[in-house]
């Protein structure tokens, strides 16, 4: 997956809860990382962090994000963190929980850890 989201200058990982690896190997290649997540979260050094909820967003902490990435997103959340996405302008990569399918339009892309999911096109 890393070396899909490490092309963006600025992303914004939603739901880090406590696997913070992906978010460290991003910061130490010069991605600017903000993570975020429904609860306080410890995060590396180089990683901002951000309590923040993709159901009912503040949208500053995705403006100027080139990206918006979330790891085992489960379905219901896959709108919400779209549309904070396209708020943005920024693009949309996220992996499911096992054989979730993606709510949202779809590129499929086959990664070391299963299927990497680019959002294309409109909400639908």
């Amino acid at each position: 997956m890393i070396d899909y989201i490490d092309e963006y200058d600025q992303v914004v990982e939603v739901g880090i809860g406590r696997r913070t690896d992906l978010a460290r190997a991003l910061a130490d290649r010069g991605v600017s990382v903000t993570a975020t997540d429904v609860y306080d979260r410890d995060v590396p050094d180089g990683v901002a962090f951000v309590r923040d909820d993709v159901v009912d967003p503040d949208p500053s902490v995705y403006a100027g994000a080139d990206a918006v990435y979330a790891r085992n997103l489960p379905p219901e959340l896959h709108r919400p963190a779209l549309r904070v996405a396209r708020a943005g302008d920024a693009d949309f990569l996220f992996t499911t929980l096992g054989g979730d399918q993606p709510a949202v339009p779809v590129e499929r892309v086959t990664i070391e850890a299963g299927t990497l999911y680019v959002a294309r096109g409109p909400l639908g």
